[in-house]
């Protein structure tokens, strides 16, 4: 594996890929990226994201089956490795660590 750490993109990235299980390829990505953040994203920008992903072993891809809405083209699907989902336990366990030192007195009185 050629990196081991992972940007907040990359994370928004892999935690999307995991949400959408079997349906994860690059338009769907961008629309729940869309969906849950509200942030727009190009698919160009999710495509490096991707093979960057790739490139590090967190992610693995396969084709699909020709569709004919696609005029018999073939879907990437991508899945998490295990070393994907070990970055992002260990990006979640960091955050919770951060937040838990966060005295309750910060955030008083805001909603």
């Amino acid at each position: 594996m050629k990196g081991t750490n992972i940007g907040e993109f990359e994370e928004i990235v892999l935690l999307t890929i995991a949400s959408l299980m079997t349906e994860a390829y690059s338009v769907n990505i961008v629309d729940e990226i869309k969906s849950v953040t509200g942030r727009s994203t190009k698919l160009g920008v999710v495509h490096a994201v991707l093979n960057r992903l790739e490139d590090k072993g967190m992610i693995a891809s396969d084709l699909g089956e020709p569709t004919k809405e696609r005029g018999g083209r073939r879907k990437r699907f991508y899945s998490l490795t295990q070393a994907g989902k070990s970055a992002l336990l260990r990006s979640k366990e960091q955050r919770d660590q951060l937040w838990s030192a966060i005295p309750d007195v910060v955030f008083k009185g805001v909603r």
